[in-house]
């Protein structure tokens, strides 16, 4: 299903001359919201209902590359798992010429205001599955490690940490942090890194674009709600010239929300893959 179609790359979706890693989450949202409105089982009704609708538990995501301006984007939602109360789509976002910028597999389920996962209404997983289409797609890093613990004995590369309070605007009419904002966080705990290391990426990046987002694991525990403090922990794991590999653990009241691995990769101006320098990733090495 064709969710976004021909989106032209507008200002405030980029972040320098390239789109910003949360816009391709946001698009990923958007697109939800169009398929859940197709089968009748919108955002809306299940908001009033007090339920947290289409809630990821599991992401994997590959940047293959960047939109800039000039670029439109369009964006397809294929349902591949359809369960009792979970759902498995693919998001296919695509150019013009239907070339990949990126693709996502995501399971979602809706939280029930008790907490448990609301089975899909027998209708809704008719309609789902009579879209659904197998799909042979490996998104996320290759070789997707649990987390290991902070400090793990024979790792001597860096691991730092942010917190962040859980205000507006990043918050949502649930009082539930966007799911947009946590690669911002994650995004803001890395350059905070970066200036603690003396590193100033506007000045080492030339015509490159450094530490952007690449590919990600992340699997969804808990919410993350108003009023609380979201810690974001960067294990950094290796380092090559195409990659920085990370465990990010995001947690409250010291209890995990989120973990994944991810994969920050270093891109031209143009939005296409390309090395590191020695100097860009020298603060990462052990």
């Amino acid at each position: 299903m064709r969710t976004i179609r021909d989106h032209p790359v507008r200002f405030g979706e980029l972040a320098g001359p390239l789109v910003h890693g949360a816009t391709i989450f946001d698009w990923q949202l958007v697109s939800t919201q169009e398929l859940a409105t197709a089968v009748d089982y919108g955002f809306e009704d299940l908001v009033a209902d007090g339920a947290i609708p289409y809630a990821p538990v599991g992401v994997d995501t590959t940047i293959h590359r960047y939109p800039t301006f000039g670029d439109t984007v369009s964006v397809a939602v294929t349902p591949t798992r359809v369960g009792d109360s979970s759902l498995e789509l693919v998001y296919d976002v695509v150019d013009a010429d239907g070339e990949p910028f990126s693709t996502a597999r995501m399971t979602h389920v809706t939280i029930a205001p008790d907490g448990g996962a609301l089975p899909l209404p027998d209708g809704v997983r008719d309609r789902l599955r009579a879209d659904h289409a197998s799909r042979d797609v490996n998104p996320g890093p290759a070789d997707n490690d649990t987390p290991r613990e902070n400090g793990a004995a024979g790792d001597d590369h860096p691991t730092f940490e942010d917190a962040f309070r859980i205000h507006s605007p990043h918050i949502e009419g649930s009082e539930l942090a966007y799911f947009e904002e946590y690669p911002r966080f994650a995004a803001v705990a890395l350059e905070s890194f970066l200036a603690d290391a003396g590193l100033d990426p506007a000045e080492i990046a030339g015509e490159k674009q450094p530490f952007r987002l690449r590919a990600w694991h992340w699997e969804f525990t808990s919410t993350v709600e108003f009023d609380s403090t979201l810690s974001v922990t960067t294990d950094v794991r290796s380092v090559t010239d195409e990659a920085i590999r990370v465990d990010h653990t995001f947690r409250t009241d010291g209890e995990i929300r989120i973990e994944g691995v991810t994969e920050y990769g270093c891109f031209d101006r143009e939005g296409d893959p390309t090395t590191y320098t020695d100097e860009m990733v020298a603060a990462f090495e052990p």
